[in-house]
């Protein structure tokens, strides 16, 4: 999948990115946009094991919160920044439109990674992503992404076994052109 910028990605929970732009930077290039959030949303507990990750509220207040920490909030004109490796969340913790500005370092596969999982979320209708599309996305990238709040059982037996059914099913012609995943 080849991207160009500005690349606009929305799904069916109220969620926002514009990628604007890719800066490249020695030790990696640096994924440039901003994120759009309406009052209640925004991703579950994740992390990206190989990416560090900014947002600075531009309008609004975000809620965020490290696995194991307790509940923050910063409000317009403060900075939050996600460390590769850490499990984290965050969500628009305001009554109107949470805008950030946001990059995420090293790029990597992030922008196809979220495009697919918007995707997917859009074809369900619901933040649970499509079955098959979500087992491809998170079985094929588990080396750079996780989602924290799925459980071993479900990541160890049921996405595998998916994945494989769907497979069989001819459902992942749509990724013929996924980048390879980036192995630490």
């Amino acid at each position: 999948m080849n991207i160009t910028y500005p690349h606009v990605i929305e799904n069916s929970i109220g969620e926002k990115i514009v990628f604007n732009e890719l800066i490249k930077e020695p030790g990696g290039d640096k994924l440039v946009g901003e994120s759009f959030v309406v009052p209640g949303s925004g991703p579950v507990m994740h992390t990206h094991w190989l990416q560090d990750e900014s947002l600075t509220v531009i309008k609004g207040r975000i809620g965020y919160q490290v696995l194991g920490g307790s509940e923050q909030f910063a409000n317009e004109g403060e900075t939050v920044l996600f460390k590769r490796g850490v499990a984290h969340r965050f969500w628009n913790a305001g009554d109107e439109v949470l805008h950030c500005k946001a990059w995420i370092k090293p790029a990597n596969t992030f922008a196809f990674f979220i495009t697919s999982v918007f995707s997917a979320q859009n074809k369900s209708g619901k933040a649970q992503p499509e079955m098959f599309d979500a087992a491809y996305v998170l079985r094929r990238y588990s080396s750079e992404y996780d989602m924290t709040e799925i459980p071993k059982f479900v990541k160890k037996v049921v996405i595998p076994i998916t994945y494989f059914t769907g497979k069989i099913l001819g459902k992942y012609k749509h990724f013929k052109d996924a980048p390879e995943p980036v192995r630490p």
